[in-house]
């Protein structure tokens, strides 16, 4: 009777780790922690509605700052570039450039927090 119980409950233990398995696989999204979701939530503003891309470029300047260059200095500083993008501060990177990126604050000041705070993520993760 003792075996029984016992086989039964390696069997119980054994379908629920290949049910958890199998769910991982289904949904990858449940194995990532919140900076990873925050990164993957901020490149996708970046690259997509926030329009980013179309002015920078990791490494490189092209019309605006470089995204690393841009991390660089917030870090250093400790500013918040979620206040820049929502006109609560001024520019700390390149004051010559403002003027073209006040025409992306009609996008960047209508962003949901959550996606404010995940592009903030995604730009500092260039930080060296």
């Amino acid at each position: 009777m003792k075996k029984n119980v016992l086989v039964l409950a390696a069997l119980a233990l054994t379908a629920c780790k290949n049910e958890e398995k199998e769910k991982a696989a289904l949904y990858p999204e449940v194995k990532k922690s919140p900076k990873e979701v925050a990164l993957a939530l901020g490149k996708e503003v970046f690259d997509g509605k926030g329009m980013c891309y179309s002015c920078h470029k990791p490494n490189q300047k092209v019309i605006g700052p470089s995204v690393a260059d841009i991390a660089k200095i917030y870090k250093e500083k400790g500013a918040s570039i979620t206040d820049f993008l929502t006109e609560k501060s001024g520019p700390i990177v390149d004051p010559t450039q403002y003027s073209v990126m006040k025409t992306n604050f009609a996008i960047t000041k209508n962003l949901p927090e959550e996606e404010l705070k995940a592009l903030e993520t995604y730009i500092l993760s260039f930080a060296k």
